[in-house]
């Protein structure tokens, strides 16, 4: 598969927001109620204006996968969240690809382009092995650090060198 990746522009947030809510879908069906995904669907146009001013503020640094002319993931990094002393100071906010292109080297291609080998943390939703198995296959291990969201219990990854 071939994938261009590039930053996202004012006007893929129609197509990322939808992205995103089809990749929680995807990648969550079965970790959380389907009441999340029906709640999120009917915010639809909030997601796409939070979009919107992500891409315009530059707040996190954001690259969309594109198989064509078809989103097919993306992924957000960015300055720590996380106050902890001793963390890397680089954050995998998210990184979705869809499942229609799962083990086609596009989380991958994402990952290395977004943080290439630097040493960095995430989190990951509590149950997710597939995420889990990606992600220490990249140097990312669990360090033990959880904190309980309103969709479920995530877990921390850290990666160092």
């Amino acid at each position: 598969m071939t994938v261009r990746l590039a930053p996202p522009r004012g006007e893929d947030a129609e197509a990322l927001a939808d992205l995103h809510l089809d990749v929680w879908e995807e990648a969550y069906a079965g970790l959380m109620p389907a009441s999340v995904f029906t709640e999120r669907r009917a915010r639809r146009d909030a997601r796409v204006e939070s979009w919107r001013g992500i891409i315009a503020a530059g707040s996190s640094d954001n690259l969309l996968a594109w198989s064509g002319d078809r989103l097919v993931g993306f992924s957000s990094t960015g300055s720590g969240r996380d106050p902890e002393p001793g963390l890397p100071p680089l954050e995998l906010m998210g990184l979705y690809v869809r499942s229609s292109v799962y083990g086609q080297g596009v989380g991958f291609a994402l990952l290395t382009a977004a943080i290439g080998d630097a040493d960095a943390y995430l989190w990951v939703l509590d149950g997710n092995a597939r995420a889990i198995r990606f992600y220490e296959r990249q140097g990312f291990r669990l360090d033990g650090a959880t904190k309980p969201e309103d969709v479920g219990l995530e877990r921390r990854m850290v990666r160092r060198h």
